[in-house]
């Protein structure tokens, strides 16, 4: 009988560091991902910390060129509104932009709404040195801000005319067209740009 006692009371005592084992394996454990989340979240906020004023500065300079794309309609909108106003202008008829050929084509590789902003300009002239290479351009990069030591060349616009109606899916009309207006930004070897397309229409006499 004495030893059936000894027995039962000596059982839990061998279990108790192994108890205590388990509790510190687990609380590495804990401390482990506890850790690897903070790691986590400190690459984040690293990265967050490197690109935010990256992004704020394409933000800025994308802004920057939608004004100068708004820029250059206020301009050739003057302009224009001056050829009918004198009558060198009746119509658009004669005024579009049709080279290269199919730039106002829909079903043509180079029509002016299949290419980036960058293309257009190239295919309507020669943007580095800045002069037009289609004829009928309003304004192929016109300076507009004025600086103290005069136009500023950052700051740009192209403004041409398309006519809506050139593929023939619709009858011809020589009182409306699209003024295609291209605003761009050159700084820090890097040039954004924006563009904006507004429909233009007049009242020709009998209509």
């Amino acid at each position: 009988m004495n030893t059936r006692k000894n027995a039962g009371v000596n059982h839990p005592g061998p279990a108790l560091p192994a108890a205590r084992g388990r509790e510190r394996g687990t609380g590495l454990v804990v401390v482990i991902m506890l850790l690897a989340f903070m790691m986590t979240v400190g690459m984040v906020l690293l990265s967050t910390v490197r690109t935010g004023p990256e992004i704020a500065g394409t933000l800025r300079l994308q802004r920057q060129a939608f004004d100068a794309a708004e820029s250059g309609f206020n301009a050739a909108w003057l302009e224009v509104g001056r050829y009918f106003v004198s009558q060198d202008w009746t119509s658009f008829d004669g005024h579009y932009v049709q080279e290269p050929y199919g730039i106002d084509i829909p079903q043509d590789e180079k029509y002016f709404r299949r290419q980036t902003d960058e293309e257009l300009l190239a295919m309507v002239g020669d943007f580095s040195a800045g002069s037009a290479g289609s004829a009928n351009v309003i304004y192929y990069k016109e300076f507009y801000i004025h600086t103290a030591s005069g136009l500023d060349p950052r700051y740009s616009y192209t403004v041409f005319l398309i006519d809506d109606e050139a593929a023939g899916s619709e009858a011809p009309d020589a009182g409306d067209a699209l003024m295609v207006c291209i605003g761009a930004v050159e700084l820090g070897g890097r040039i954004s740009t924006a563009r904006i397309e507004i429909e233009l229409v007049v009242e020709l006499p009998g209509t």
